[in-house]
């Protein structure tokens, strides 16, 4: 989530012949659902794994069709990660159902660094980062660039000046950053009252002399933590190489009598409760990472009234805005205070919002599923996979206020963008005018809107402004469509994936779920055709 203030290929329709790949740096998209090349793909795929240059990153069996399995295939060179290389291969006892997914070739790097991990953390140090959670590194990686392939240290860092979490890749020869953008994503029943003072039942713990919001009735332990603004806390936590080990029983938001009053924190537990049950009723699917990993929500890090004494970008990061920060922990800012005007709207706290919620919840399923790199098409896929599942969590437990705007009760009036209409906040809604730049991590909110719009007409149906008419499954039927996005961004992408990709899987997971030739597919065709990806 982020405030838009921040500043969206070709499809290979056989697919990439095997073999066929480019030797500087440029990725090869295999999207293989049928014929002959799905069987060379297969094969191919057996080989590669054989010689250790595909290595399965996790196996898991299909929650929606019986019998299938998807793997994870991360690409490697001489014993080293590519970055961003991943196959997904799903099969049955028959055999290989599809292949999709990037794969690069020619890579003439060695494997051995000369810059030792050490000196590569050294370097972070001397920048004031700290190297953050389960992909903080220093890791040893093949970088894929335009110009070729270079050995780098990947390192996932915190800066605190200015705040902000990054991904850096350091030449492993020479420490040169070669590549670096943000990646900061921008029981016991208890009655609560939320944001905007209805009142909401919760899961609770007895604590010492209270009860703590840490609800032990879900599969996984789902806690909120209360920083009570103590700033010096808050640094600390940002700082720590293991994020999750900081946070300690201490933190966790506290009420003597059992009867909640603070709203942002009523709002964060009930919402994150709310997310994981839509996962799990509607696709099968035990929490983020599919194994109920603990699910734990902080806010209450800085006084709104304080916003004054900080620089826009921190207000953008850390008041106005929400993020989810890696490891299955999620981030609400308490927005600024009601007199303020900021960039003609007022911002309340983030955690009222239950599709803010969702789609914060959402970041974690892809990191532990897709894993969608934070930038460009990919990252563009990766905000728009969070709106879609954060709207669909509202249609599902708030079908009363529900719509297509993202951020509408929080960010007054109108909400940050629309999936309905995404020009209406300067977002483009067709492929043909995505933004091509290099801002907001190359155009990963504002090209979000073309998924986003896709999404929308694949449920609603209706006339695209450019003139192309779409027979959508209507909102009656809208989990059809959930379900289809949620399979293909979860089963079916890889870390590279591009818009054309998406397509692709979105089209493949109908016609697996629903039938070749029916509505379902037909209505997912016609919106990507829409919206001008083809």
């Amino acid at each position: 989530m982020a405030h838009r203030r921040a500043t969206t290929l070709l499809f290979l329709a056989a697919l990439a012949a095997p073999g066929a790949f480019a030797a500087d740096g440029r990725p090869e998209r295999i999207a293989a659902a049928s014929g002959p090349a799905l069987a060379e793909w297969s094969s191919r795929v057996d080989g590669l794994l054989r010689s250790r240059q595909l290595v399965p990153r996790v196996t898991r069996e299909d929650t929606m069709i019986a019998g299938r399995r998807h793997e994870r295939l991360a690409q490697y060179h001489l014993g080293v990660p590519v970055f961003g290389g991943e196959l997904v291969r799903q099969s049955d006892l028959a055999g290989t159902v599809s292949v999709f997914g990037t794969l690069y070739e020619g890579i003439d790097v060695g494997a051995t660094p000369t810059l030792r991990s050490a000196d590569a953390e050294a370097r972070i140090a001397a920048r004031g980062g700290v190297p953050v959670g389960r992909h903080g590194g220093p890791e040893l990686v093949v970088l894929p660039l335009e110009s070729g392939y270079r050995l780098a240290w990947r390192v996932r860092a915190f800066f605190e000046q200015p705040f902000d979490v990054r991904q850096v890749f350091l030449d492993a020869a020479t420490g040169a950053t070669l590549d670096e953008w943000s990646d900061l994503q921008k029981q016991v029943a208890a009655l609560g009252t939320g944001v905007f003072g209805d009142q909401k039942k919760l899961s609770v713990s007895p604590g010492s002399g209270g009860f703590t919001t840490a609800d032990r009735l879900r599969p996984p332990l789902i806690s909120s933590y209360d920083f009570r603004y103590d700033v010096n806390r808050f640094i600390r936590f940002l700082n720590a190489f293991n994020p999750v080990a900081n946070l300690t029983a201490g933190d966790l938001a506290f009420d003597s009598d059992n009867v909640w009053t603070d709203g942002a924190i009523v709002d964060e537990h009930v919402y994150a409760g709310y997310t994981y049950d839509y996962y799990f009723t509607r696709h099968g699917r035990h929490g983020l990472d599919n194994a109920d990993i603990p699910i734990r929500s902080i806010t209450h890090a800085l006084r709104r009234e304080d916003w004054v004494l900080f620089t826009p970008d921190t207000v953008d990061a850390f008041f106005a805005n929400a993020f989810y920060y890696g490891d299955g922990i999620m981030y609400y800012g308490d927005g600024l205070p009601p007199s303020v005007v900021y960039f003609g709207q007022h911002v309340n706290y983030l955690a009222g919002g239950l599709d803010i919620v969702a789609h914060e919840l959402t970041h974690g399923v892809t990191d532990y599923s897709s894993a969608l790199i934070y930038r460009n098409e990919s990252g563009a896929l990766n905000e728009a996979f969070s709106d879609m599942m954060g709207a669909a969590v509202e249609f599902a437990f708030q079908p009363d206020r529900a719509d297509y705007l993202c951020a509408e009760d929080v960010f007054t009036p109108g909400g940050i963008r629309s999936m309905q209409n995404p020009q209406a906040f300067g977002d483009p809604d067709h492929y043909s005018i995505r933004f091509t730049g290099t801002g907001d991590n190359g155009g990963v909110h504002i090209n979000s809107g073309i998924a986003n719009n896709a999404f929308y007409l694949a449920i609603e149906g209706g006339r695209h402004r450019l003139g192309t008419t779409v027979q959508g499954v209507g909102g009656a039927n809208r989990a059809q469509i959930e379900r289809v996005f949620y399979r293909a961004f979860t089963a079916f992408l890889t870390p590279n994936a591009t818009f054309a990709q998406a397509r692709a899987a979105t089209i493949q997971a109908a016609r697996e779920l629903y039938g070749t030739s029916g509505a379902v597919e037909t209505a997912v065709t016609q919106a990507w055709n829409a919206v001008g990806v083809n």
